[in-house]
């Protein structure tokens, strides 16, 4: 009991200089970024005033951070000021704190509104994408592990090498072509309904699967020479069973690891493929509405949510890993 509340402690402290550093880092960042967030969003054509009362009221005109640096009109030298708690800094983790992420500059709207809107996009196409690979790569995988060295063997290998090299934006742009150009199947973009996720979720899917095929086989041919395959054949159980009963499950172990950082990134947005089936999702969000608009405070909290989705997915691997092998225990 001791040991799993000390492990609990571990993983939030973990999460929280984790969460600490991503804000930090992305608040860092978009202050160095040259420009005005003001003249950006409000155009070349506003008004000084209205530039002042834009900065005013997201708090632009206040310091960054704890100091900063002011030039002397006279001599041109640089001296540090520094501000105290009053800067934006401070500012955004107590609204944070509260469950504040703040508004958008461009729009006015609530952060978290917005991604919520965004996020379940991301998620239905993380998971049909995750289905898509775990349903090409097991199979696969098996048989080109139990097969090894002959035809099939290689083709599959082959055809899981080709799976790997082709990128998304490669992929993407052929499956349009194919099934919403030429033969009018599918929706090439948008999320209208139930067919618009299939061309997204496949790009996602081939490429995962086709890492994952490699993995599998790599793990049958290993788990094969094991002394429980030779028991388990004596026994008398039909090849199949000694496979996906016993085999399967103990060769999953390394499978889930990529699977478990993997969900982490198609949950965090695959921003590519988002960006090419123009699938509203978080990535799309981030780069469209966020970078491609200067709404840095919608960066923060896109940046936020991808940062503890990453930890979350994690935390997920972690507990599968003790399902497929209770011996396994987090050092």
């Amino acid at each position: 009991m001791k040991h799993k509340l000390l492990d609990i402690l571990r993983r939030l402290l973990i999460l929280l200089l984790v969460v600490w550093t991503v804000v930090s880092l992305v608040t860092l960042l978009t202050e160095l970024v040259p420009g005005d967030p003001a003249t950006a969003i409000l155009g070349d054509q506003a008004t000084p005033e209205a530039i002042e009362q834009f900065r005013h009221k997201h708090g632009l005109d206040r310091p960054a951070f704890f100091f900063s640096f002011s030039k002397d009109a006279t001599t041109g030298a640089r001296a540090l000021r520094w501000h105290g708690a009053d800067n934006r800094y401070i500012e955004y983790w107590r609204a944070l704190l509260g469950g504040d992420m703040g508004n958008s500059f461009r729009t006015d709207r609530p952060v978290r509104e917005l991604i919520l809107t965004r996020y379940g996009a991301t998620i239905q196409l993380a998971l049909a994408a995750l289905l898509v690979a775990v349903s090409i790569a097991i199979p696969l995988g098996v048989v080109a592990g139990m097969r090894r060295g002959t035809l099939v063997d290689n083709l599959l290998s082959v055809v899981a090498l080709v799976g790997i090299s082709v990128p998304s934006f490669v992929a993407g742009p052929f499956l349009i072509y194919i099934f919403a150009v030429w033969l009018g199947w599918l929706d090439p973009s948008g999320r209208f309904r139930w067919s618009s996720i299939i061309l997204p979720a496949v790009t996602l899917g081939a490429a995962l699967s086709a890492l994952l095929t490699r993995m599998v086989r790599s793990s049958v041919i290993e788990e094969m020479g094991e002394d429980y395959v030779r028991t388990a054949r004596a026994k008398g159980l039909s090849e199949r069973k000694v496979v996906y009963k016993h085999v399967l499950k103990n060769g999953l172990i390394p499978v889930v690891t990529v699977l478990g950082l993997q969900l982490g990134v198609l949950l965090a947005g695959a921003i590519i493929t988002e960006k090419i089936f123009n699938w509203p999702g978080i990535g799309l969000l981030l780069v469209d509405d966020g970078i491609g608009k200067r709404d840095y405070r919608l960066v923060q909290g896109c940046v936020l949510v991808i940062s503890i989705t990453y930890i979350l997915a994690n935390t997920l691997t972690d507990m599968v890993y003790r399902w497929l092998d209770p011996r396994i225990r987090v050092s």
